[in-house]
C-alpha cells in the first residue's frame, strides 16, 4: 500500500513465525497470524525525529496488520504482549535508550477523515492516548517523506489518534516543515482534582492539581519542593517525580469521562510562571516512567525527564491555568523545556464533555513547535539475534523494567 509515499506503508516482510492469539473485542478468542521474525528478520521502516530536544521514531512500514474499528482499539491490540514486543525491540536496548519514543503509523479507520492514523508506544507499556511532541515528529515526518502532499506554505490535515482527531497545519518551506501547530483533544482539569493533598513515603504531604491534555498529569509546583528545574538537577526531579506520581495514581485515581483511560500517568513540574508583554510565560519538566516502580526498592524510585517542552504537558498545564483564572482563551502561553526550548500554546474556545449526567468543563488547546529529521533507517531483527525484545540494566534504566 502507498499513499502519496517515498516509502510503502506496512510492507510485510520476512516469514511466518506462529499463530499468536489474542482476544477479539468481541470478547471472543481468536487467532492472529502475523509475520514474525523469520528467516530473514523482521525489518522495520523508521524515520527518527526530535522535537524540541525530545526523540521520537516513527514507524511507516514492517508492521502486521493490527485489529480494530478504531485507534483506541489498535491503541488496546499494540498493547498486547504480541505486539508489544515492537516497542520493547525499538525503545529498549540495544536499539533504543530511555528517553525513546515510538509512533506507528497506521491506516485511518472507518469514515476517519485523517490522512494516517497513529499508536503512540513510550517506556513501561505507557500507550499515551495522546502526544504532543510525538505529533509534531509524526507530522514532519509524513510531509517531508511525501507520505502527506507538501503544499507551499501552508499545510493542512488530520491524524487520527486513541484520543480523537488532531489537526495539523504545517507552516513549510522549500520542501521541509518548519513549524507544526496542533489542534488537539479537548483538555480539562476538574475541581475535584485541583489541590489534592497525597502522601508520598519519605517525602510526605504534597499539594498537586491533576489535568488532562492528552495524558493525565500530576501537576506540582516546583518551588514548594525547593527544586530548580536545571539539568543539573535532573536526577533528583526525576526521584521525586516519579514518587509523587506513583502516589498521586494510588492515591487520588482519575479516569477520562469519555473512555476508559486511567491515570495519572505522568508528572509536570512547573516554575516561573508570569505575566511578560501580554504574553504568560512558564518552565517545565515533565517527568515519564522507564519501569515500573516499587515501594520496596528504592532503586526503582527513579524515571526521565522529557527534554520538549511538552505538548500534552502544556495542554494539562493551560487546562489548570484556565480553571485557576491564570489563562484566558486566546492568550499566548510560551512554555520552556528544561532544556531551553519552546512551544507556543493558546486555548481556542470552552466546550463541555463527558455525559449529560456529568459535564466536565474543557478547553480546546492549540500548541505549536518544530521537529527535525535525525536519521532514515531500517530497524532489523535477525533470528539469531538473543535480544529480540530488548534488554535493560539498572544503571540507566529503573531497576524494575
Amino acid at each position: 500500500m502507498r499513499r502519496h509515499g517515498l516509502l510503502t506503508l506496512h510492507r510485510l516482510c520476512g516469514t511466518r513465525m506462529a499463530t499468536a492469539y489474542t482476544r477479539g473485542f468481541s470478547g471472543t478468542p481468536k487467532p492472529l497470524e502475523f509475520e514474525g521474525w523469520g528467516a530473514a528478520g523482521r525489518k522495520l521502516q523508521c524515520i527518527d525525529c526530535h522535537a524540541a530536544g525530545e526523540p521520537a521514531r516513527v514507524v511507516i512500514g514492517g508492521l502486521p496488520d493490527v485489529s480494530g474499528a478504531t485507534m483506541a482499539e489498535k491503541r488496546l491490540r499494540m498493547m498486547q504482549p504480541d505486539l508489544d514486543a515492537f516497542r520493547r525491540l525499538l525503545l529498549l536496548e540495544p536499539r533504543g535508550y530511555p528517553c525513546q519514543n515510538a509512533n506507528f503509523v497506521l491506516p485511518p479507520t472507518g469514515k476517519s477523515t485523517a490522512a494516517f492514523g497513529v499508536v503512540i508506544a513510550e517506556q513501561g507499556h505507557v500507550y499515551p492516548a495522546m502526544s504532543g511532541h510525538n505529533m509534531m515528529c509524526v507530522a514532519t515526518t509524513l510531509l517531508e517523506t511525501g507520505m502527506v502532499p507538501m503544499v507551499e506554505p501552508l499545510t493542512t490535515f488530520d491524524l487520527e489518534t486513541p484520543a480523537g482527531l488532531v489537526g495539523i497545519q504545517a507552516q513549510c518551506r522549500e520542501g521541509k516543515a518548519i513549524e507544526i501547530t496542533l489542534r488537539n483533544v479537548p483538555s480539562f482539569c476538574r475541581p475535584e482534582d485541583m489541590d489534592v493533598e497525597i502522601d508520598v513515603p519519605e517525602l510526605g504531604p504534597v499539594k498537586l492539581d491533576i489535568a488532562y491534555g492528552g495524558m493525565f498529569y500530576a501537576i506540582v509546583d516546583a518551588k514548594k519542593l525547593d527544586l530548580e528545574l536545571l539539568p543539573h538537577n535532573g536526577r533528583r526531579i526525576c526521584r521525586l517525580g516519579e514518587m509523587i506520581k506513583v502516589a498521586c495514581r494510588e492515591q487520588h485515581p482519575v479516569n477520562h469521562p469519555e473512555f476508559d483511560y486511567p491515570g495519572c500517568d505522568i508528572l509536570v513540574f512547573t516554575d516561573l510562571q508570569r505575566k511578560d508583554q501580554g504574553k504568560m510565560l512558564g518552565k517545565n519538566a515533565v517527568v515519564m516512567s522507564n519501569g515500573r516502580l516499587s515501594w520496596d526498592n528504592p532503586d526503582s524510585w527513579t524515571g526521565m525527564i522529557d527534554r520538549s517542552p511538552c505538548g500534552t504537558g502544556t495542554c494539562a498545564v493551560m487546562a489548570q491555568l484556565h480553571a485557576r483564572g491564570g489563562l484566558e482563551l486566546s492568550e499566548e502561553f510560551v512554555h520552556e523545556s528544561i532544556l531551553g526550548t519552546h512551544f507556543v500554546g493558546e486555548l481556542l474556545e470552552e466546550v463541555t464533555i463527558g455525559p449529560t449526567s456529568a459535564p466536565v468543563h474543557a478547553v480546546v488547546p492549540r500548541i505549536s513547535g518544530r521537529a527535525w529529521i535525525t536519521q532514515r533507517c531500517e530497524i532489523v531483527c535477525d533470528p539469531s539475534d538473543p535480544f529480540p525484545q530488548g534488554y535493560t540494566i539498572g544503571d540507566i534504566w529503573s531497576a524494575n523494567e
